[in-house]
């Protein structure tokens, strides 16, 4: 479908290849990533100012090994001692981090690990995001499921056994409106007992709007929380307004959202003051609204179109073990995610100390749910993917492979009455 978003950098117009090179080229081409376009409503919170404050302040260097011993031994996890554990100084502590994590772990989530299945339905994007393999100037194909599609892709999965759905679309308000994934949300709550979304972020009365229709929580990647640095990885779109999507998790639960989940993508920025920001996020929001359910995801940068123009710094798999330690001990009770970018290694390894939660049988592509859960070939055309995963694992081989770990994997711990 022809629009004014949707672009393909092959076949680009000379207006629109001037306009891409200017926004590339001349930050005082774009808007400034601070202030709130029309529609978007404005929250009275001091979230954003502590969280903020927090990560400018962190100096990792000067953290010791004392300073990580002393975190270690302590019972309560300050802030101040969260810091020490993501700092250069833990990597040698590791092997301790992992153990105490894992008694923290089994304290609060016993032996289970949680599974869920993300479905893309659109691929439209209104965003100039550089990194993103669905920003509106990348040659991809494009796609939005029909509703009979949407339902069909479902059926398929839930027909695999699976009792959780993460909704995902591009961030395009033209191409997915809210009434189009409220009616997904919908058609999801026939099929599964957990329904989330991961869209663009919306006001208030939309998310409550969602929730009615029959979304449980919402997830939202701040991507990076340094301010700065965003504003050169997302040049055009509303995605571009760094404290609008910061806002999102807490109009999210004013919207009446069960749960909330967080995240930045490590790697786009310093990937110790995001996961610092990413964990006090969830801190201060936990404790302004403790009825709500909180979970933080762990992704690092994987490989996408464009990858050459960001320069992406390296987090090893060391390093995101770190991170996701010094998560579970910081904050006990919170769910930690770990995507299927990582290794079905890594991930098997991971559940057994912090994480308590995988998505399996997952596509990042659009429509293509049959041919990947049955072999069957689908009649209708596919979108392309958002990334590249690594553990391409069906539900049925993960919940084998967590069985045989020695854990208890759990479909579904909700009951609606």
């Amino acid at each position: 479908m022809e629009n004014q978003y949707f672009v393909d950098s092959e076949y680009l117009s000379a207006q629109a290849k001037e306009k891409k090179h200017r926004l590339e080229n001349d930050p005082s081409s774009r808007k400034n990533h601070m202030e709130y376009l029309p529609g978007m409503e404005q929250i009275e919170s001091d979230i954003c100012e502590k969280v903020i404050s927090q990560m400018k302040a962190f100096d990792y260097s000067q953290y010791t090994a004392a300073d990580v011993k002393a975190a270690l031994e302590h019972e309560i996890c300050t802030i101040e001692d969260f810091k020490a554990l993501l700092s250069p100084a833990a990597e040698t502590f590791l092997e301790q981090m992992a153990q105490k994590a894992r008694i923290e772990t089994r304290k609060h989530f016993g032996n289970t690990v949680y599974l869920f299945t993300p479905l893309y339905i659109a691929n439209y994007c209104e965003n100039y995001c550089v990194y993103c393999g669905f920003n509106c100037y990348n040659h991809i194909n494009r796609m939005k499921l029909t509703y009979e599609q949407i339902e069909h892709e479902m059926k398929v999965i839930a027909d695999s056994g699976m009792e959780e759905i993460l909704i995902l679309t591009g961030e395009s308000h033209s191409m997915s409106d809210i009434h189009y994934i409220g009616e997904a949300c919908k058609l999801a709550r026939k099929y599964f007992r957990m329904v989330g979304l991961e869209i663009y972020p919306v006001n208030t009365e939309d998310y409550r709007y969602l929730h009615e229709c029959g979304a449980d929580y919402v997830t939202v990647f701040q991507e990076t929380y340094d301010a700065d640095k965003y504003e050169t990885l997302h040049l055009m779109g509303h995605k571009r307004v760094w404290p609008y999507r910061f806002d999102a998790q807490e109009r999210a639960l004013r919207g009446g959202m069960r749960g909330v989940a967080f995240s930045a993508l490590l790697g786009l920025a310093d990937f110790r003051k995001d996961a610092l920001a990413s964990a006090l996020h969830v801190y201060y929001l936990q404790r302004k609204y403790p009825q709500a359910e909180m979970s933080l995801s762990c992704p690092r940068l994987r490989p996408i179109i464009n990858n050459d123009k960001i320069n992406p710094l390296d987090v090893h798999e060391k390093q995101l073990c770190q991170i996701i330690c010094a998560y579970r001990i910081f904050l006990p009770f919170v769910g930690i995610t770990v995507s299927s970018r990582e290794s079905a290694q890594f991930r098997n390894g991971i559940v057994k100390i912090a994480a308590t939660k995988v998505s399996a049988g997952v596509s990042t592509g659009i429509g293509d749910h049959e041919s990947k859960y049955t072999g069957k070939e689908s009649d209708s055309a596919s979108g392309d993917e958002q990334f590249e995963i690594n553990d391409s694992r069906s539900f049925e081989k993960m919940y084998q492979d967590m069985a045989s770990e020695g854990l208890q994997p759990v479909l579904n711990d909700y009951l609606y009455v």
